[in-house]
């Protein structure tokens, strides 16, 4: 058993011990209510999950297995830039423990040896129209890769169910090993004319990812990779791609399924596809003011255009979230380490002093604060990328490693089909009724 896999069966099966203990202790404790708001908002604010990798905190923002990202970025092992390497986040998410230098370069040379992507996924994908959008190809290159599940494959052999995280695992480290190659695969097919880069082995996973995508060879670019990939991990497990990742693992469909389900989901306009409609909602800016550099009162103006018109800003508001997001303070960061002096760049922090108060002064708005998807798409511009429909496949590679650490979490502790009870109208108004009569009696 190699040194991670068996780290993460000793973390698991202790973990699996004590929920155990707590169930048969606790397990009738009430720890929350919906009310009929709830039933019809999504299930909005209801804890109903385990997701063992992280926790959502309204004031501090995302915690890996109880770090924060300035936490992350001092204390995991670094690049050759001053970022954390992706690696590093993957170990602790499976084992709770801060690796160390040696752990993390096993775990690099690990998805190097598993990165070769089946042909098939290749001559899928040129079936594709290039101008299909990226996220579709991605989620199609995913499926393609199924047919290696080392999940379906032992499964359809009368596994026992004790293994199953066993299998899992074998699928998480392949696929997140192929992701960069076919993401990189997607973009120089979709924009550069299918002028496609070869992986350099030497590189880290974040790294290569970087040289694959062509967009700049600068050690900085790199670097932010690392960072990106770091950053957008995960973020609990109730957010949308995530509990569709949760939901399909629950039947035990294989990590493959599972991921490109998750990945439609993220695939959305109000989840993943945010990031792009920020870049896009700047550009449209800036084209209307016709100007790169446009004044604090400028910006302001269209804020307010936009507003009026019944819109949103996009990337500021967050469903949990009740300070800036400690994401975007990263980027924000990284930006003035790197003494990125990009119009782009500059833009997003004029929008940044702008539009919290002008949201704050609505009164309606409980978080007027940037999320993540604020910051992202300026950095990616400044290095090349200007494609912005491509940049939730960036984002998709990165929730990688947090829900697949997640699923192999769920195999090892044995998580059930999840199965929420439904009602209908006639289950409402009955309900309603019967209420009603007890207040009255």
């Amino acid at each position: 058993m190699d040194p991670l896999k068996q780290k993460f069966f000793e973390k698991s099966t202790s973990v699996k011990n004590e929920i155990k203990e707590l169930l048969k202790e606790h397990g009738d404790l009430k720890v929350d209510e919906v009310n009929l708001g709830q039933v019809f908002g999504g299930a909005r604010d209801v804890i109903m999950m385990f997701w063992e990798p992280s926790l959502l905190d309204a004031n501090e923002g995302i915690r890996f297995m109880g770090y924060s990202i300035p936490e992350l970025r001092e204390k995991l092992p670094q690049g050759k830039g001053n970022e954390p390497l992706p690696e590093g986040l993957f170990w602790l998410l499976l084992t709770g423990e801060i690796p160390t230098e040696e752990n993390v370069q096993w775990l690099s040379e690990q998805w190097k040896h598993r990165s070769k992507v089946p042909e098939q996924t290749f001559k899928v994908l040129e079936q594709l129209p290039a101008d299909t959008h990226p996220m579709t190809q991605f989620i199609i290159g995913i499926t393609s890769m199924q047919s290696s599940s080392h999940f379906a494959s032992r499964y359809a052999k009368g596994m026992n169910k004790l293994e199953y995280w066993d299998a899992v695992y074998e699928d998480a480290m392949d696929l997140i090993a192929r992701l960069p190659r076919v993401a990189a695969y997607i973009y120089r097919r979709s924009f550069h004319n299918g002028k496609h880069i070869q992986p350099d082995i030497s590189l880290d996973w974040g790294a290569n990812l970087a040289h694959m995508l062509g967009t700049s060879s600068s050690e900085e670019f790199k670097n932010l990779m690392c960072l990106y990939m770091t950053i957008h991990a995960d973020h609990e497990g109730g957010n949308a791609s995530a509990h569709t990742m949760h939901l399909i693992g629950s039947t035990l469909a294989d990590p493959y399924l599972s991921f490109a389900g998750a990945m439609s989901s993220l695939a959305g306009p109000l989840h993943g596809l945010a990031n792009q409609e920020v870049i896009k909602w700047i550009f449209d800016m800036l084209e209307t003011l016709e100007t790169r550099k446009p004044t604090k009162e400028q910006i302001a103006d269209y804020v307010r255009s936009t507003l009026a018109s019944g819109k949103v800003i996009p990337g500021y508001g967050h469903a949990v979230l009740r300070q800036p997001d400690p994401r975007f303070i990263a980027q924000q960061r990284f930006a003035e380490r790197n003494k990125l002096d990009d119009d782009i760049v500059n833009v997003v922090w004029k929008i940044y002093e702008v539009v919290p108060p002008i949201l704050q002064g609505l009164g309606k708005v409980k978080n007027p604060w940037p999320n993540v998807d604020a910051h992202s798409g300026s950095l990616l511009v400044h290095y090349g990328m200007t494609e912005y429909s491509f940049y939730t496949v960036l984002f998709g590679v990165s929730r990688a490693l947090g829900v697949l650490a997640a699923q192999c979490w769920s195999r090892a502790l044995g998580m059930p089909l999840e199965r929420p009870k439904s009602v209908n109208m006639h289950w409402l108004k009955e309900f309603l009724a019967e209420k009603k009569e007890v207040v009255l009696n």
